[in-house]
């Protein structure tokens, strides 16, 4: 596990996967550019009439249910159905799951119906979709009492996948397995859409890593090692989201083993 972020990397640079989205309208622009400038290939594809088409040759597809519609959850399902066919794996970002009950009944139908092999939200978006009672702050975390390392494990065995539950340090759990991640910087969360990229980075290393557990890890080193190299050099918000571009543009296999924390 050491070793498997700045191999990913390598891999991502390499392959180039093609990640399709179909992702949040807010923050669609961001996630495009962080896989491009990994050195992968994104597509923006929403339309009904062809997702399936576009997932059928994809490596990857990112869900990001941050500005769902019904039509928009449909085009989902039919894509994710497309990525089963295929074999390729399926990220779902539950944006704001906790948040209304539309939400939450649009979550769980994409869950019910196609197979999503890695569910990445915030504290509270998570614990609502491991059946907690809690409310989310529309995209912002609220407190939840119940162990979060539990309530990933518990969420990963019930779905029989790789959970996410991103914050101050990284969970990243399956049945068997538990990888905390302690990289980041705290201006991570003064910009919209990092949370978004997120899954995005995520989805681009679980197209070159079968092992979800561990192309969650390689996808958060890499980003945020980036995150803090791009924050020490900025100024502010505006500064830090280009800086960022740009450290992940530049990152090498070296500077990635160096600065990673995880703790397995």
């Amino acid at each position: 596990m050491k070793s498997i972020a700045s191999d990913c990397l390598e891999r991502v640079r390499k392959e180039k996967p093609l990640i399709h989205h179909l992702t949040n309208w807010v923050t669609i622009y961001d996630c495009a550019n962080i896989v491009k400038v990994f050195g992968a290939s994104p597509v923006m594809a929403h339309a009904r009439e062809e997702v399936a088409e576009m997932a059928g040759i994809a490596s990857a597809l990112v869900l990001n249910i941050g500005t769902l519609t019904t039509d928009f959850v449909d085009a989902m399902i039919l894509a994710g159905k497309s990525a089963n066919q295929k074999g390729i794996p399926v990220v779902l970002d539950v944006c704001g799951a906790g948040a209304t009950k539309f939400r939450d009944d649009k979550c769980f139908e994409i869950l019910d119906q196609i197979r999503v092999s890695i569910i990445k939200g915030n504290s509270s978006e998570i614990a609502r979709m491991a059946g907690e009672s809690v409310s989310t702050r529309g995209v912002d975390a609220s407190a939840v009492e119940k162990n979060l390392q539990e309530i990933a494990r518990d969420l990963a065995e019930k779905r029989n996948c790789t959970v996410v539950i991103t914050g101050k340090e990284d969970i990243v759990a399956d049945e068997r397995r538990m990888v905390l991640v302690r990289n980041g910087h705290i201006m991570m969360a003064n910009i919209v859409g990092t949370g978004c990229m997120a899954t995005s980075v995520i989805g681009t290393f679980a197209a070159v890593e079968k092992d979800g557990v561990a192309a969650c890890v390689a996808g958060l080193v890499c980003y945020e090692v980036a995150a803090e190299i791009a924050a020490a050099k900025a100024e502010g918000p505006g500064s830090f989201k280009e800086r960022l571009f740009d450290a992940v543009y530049n990152l090498d296999a070296e500077t990635v083993k160096r600065m990673q924390r995880i703790e397995v």
